[in-house]
């Protein structure tokens, strides 16, 4: 069977599949939703129309690597990205190769697992099945998370047992340097109670992405009592076309908090979504965006609070450049039943040309009375007042629009939990701005 728009046939993913020893479970699971593509319907974001949208399009469905043994081996780019003397935890993955992974003495001795999807699959097939496509991602949600799991490519997985904290943060790095390359990338985080960890994640191009995609999930669970902590520098060529679901669940008093850096330089969709189910959990949603040349970037954050004395916060500032195109939807939920909780957004969006379009949706859906709740939205264009104030003491137009672009989004870049990260946010938001 071959779909009408894939350049794959199911044969072909069964040969991939059974290539990569994967488990017979997503070997089937591959085939049933290569043929739910032909049925379910596409995602409707709010305000955003992708009729004409390519999201089948793809030069390759595998391109390869390198392989390195060492640190020192790694490209120029990604040693700029990390700090090679200190890190302990890490998972390279170059094009759609497993390329590099190192993990602590101490967190193998404490059982966490870290490795590349290909590879947890073939080592933990049962762990991975008991947290792939669960119930925060659905297979059958619609077409485009179907069309994720049949071209399933990469990706990372990290399991914490109870009561391990893993002391230094575990770092996914994805270079991306072929053409021919696209993204079905998934990521699975798994914490179990009292468990604690910080990832961070990096994708970086340096070759152009025309005609190709990322369609990338990830899927975060954390046990009681659990924190889990997920950064994230989004740095891929204009030519993908992206779609990417990040989404989280919380058992009791566990925390999950967001730092996203979304720097990709083509059109996207994204969905940011935590489920707050247990009791006194809560999650902190941050993201930074800036868009340039004709991009359309439609961003939902959405935090779904289930359990009493929950709380969820959403922070989002993105800066819109020359015709580019934001839609911000902020979404704050407090189901029946979650008393006592509370739910504060703030989305601020910035423009920097005439032709730049910015759109902020704050929305609170709140089925309880004893609850606190409240949100802000702001779209605008810079203060001609703070750039006159620059200017008047020496500093040129360029300058003091680069000065105010950086406080506006520094709020939001210092929360990332690497120093390294925030680093390199900074840089990547600066060529951006000074494109």
């Amino acid at each position: 069977m071959t779909t009408e728009t894939l350049n794959i046939s199911e044969a072909q993913l069964v040969e991939y599949s059974q290539a990569h020893n994967e488990p017979s479970w997503l070997t089937e699971l591959r085939k049933e939703a290569l043929q739910l593509t032909e049925t379910l319907e596409m995602p409707k974001p709010d305000k955003t129309k992708i009729t004409r949208w390519d999201f089948d399009s793809f030069k390759q469905h595998e391109t390869t690597g390198n392989l390195y043994e060492s640190l020192e081996e790694l490209p120029s780019e990604v040693r700029e990205i990390i700090d090679v003397e200190n890190t302990e935890n890490l998972v390279i993955q170059h094009n759609n190769t497993l390329a590099f992974t190192k993990v602590s003495d101490s967190a193998q001795n404490d059982g966490v697992v870290v490795e590349g999807l290909a590879e947890a699959l073939i080592n933990h097939p049962d762990l991975v099945k008991k947290y792939f496509m669960n119930e925060t991602v659905t297979v059958d949600e619609h077409r485009l998370t179907a069309l994720h799991t049949a071209l399933l490519n990469g990706g990372v997985f990290v399991y914490v047992p109870k009561n391990v904290v893993v002391e230094h943060p575990i770092q996914y790095v994805v270079l991306h340097d072929d053409e021919n390359a696209s993204f079905f990338n998934h990521v699975i985080i798994a914490t179990e109670e009292s468990a604690e960890v910080t990832y961070v994640e990096n994708y970086l191009s340096i070759a152009s992405g025309e005609g190709n995609q990322l369609n990338i999930v990830s899927e975060v669970s954390a046990g009681a009592n659990s924190k889990i902590t997920y950064g994230s520098v989004d740095y891929l060529d204009k030519g993908f076309t992206g779609h990417i679901i990040r989404r989280g669940v919380t058992e009791a008093d566990a925390t999950i908090n967001w730092a996203l850096g979304l720097m990709n330089e083509g059109s996207q969709i994204i969905d940011n979504t935590t489920n707050l189910i247990g009791d006194r959990s809560e999650s902190e949603l941050k993201s930074v965006v800036v868009g340039t040349g004709s991009q359309k970037i439609n961003l939902t954050s959405k935090i779904v609070q289930y359990g009493k004395e929950t709380n969820g916060y959403i922070l989002k500032h993105g800066v819109m450049l020359e015709g580019a195109q934001t839609v911000f939807n902020g979404i704050g939920y407090i189901k029946h039943g979650g008393t006592k909780s509370i739910a504060n957004q703030e989305s601020r969006v910035l423009m920097l040309s005439e032709k730049a379009r910015g759109d902020a949706n704050p929305i609170l859906l709140i089925d309880e009375d004893d609850v606190e709740a409240g949100h802000a939205a702001s779209v605008g264009r810079v203060d001609p007042e703070q750039l006159y104030y620059l200017m008047s003491r020496g500093i040129s137009r360029q300058e003091a629009e680069r000065l105010v672009i950086h406080g506006f989004l520094d709020p939001v870049v210092r929360e990332l939990p690497i120093e390294d990260v925030q680093r390199k946010l900074r840089e990547v938001i600066e060529l951006k701005v000074n494109k």
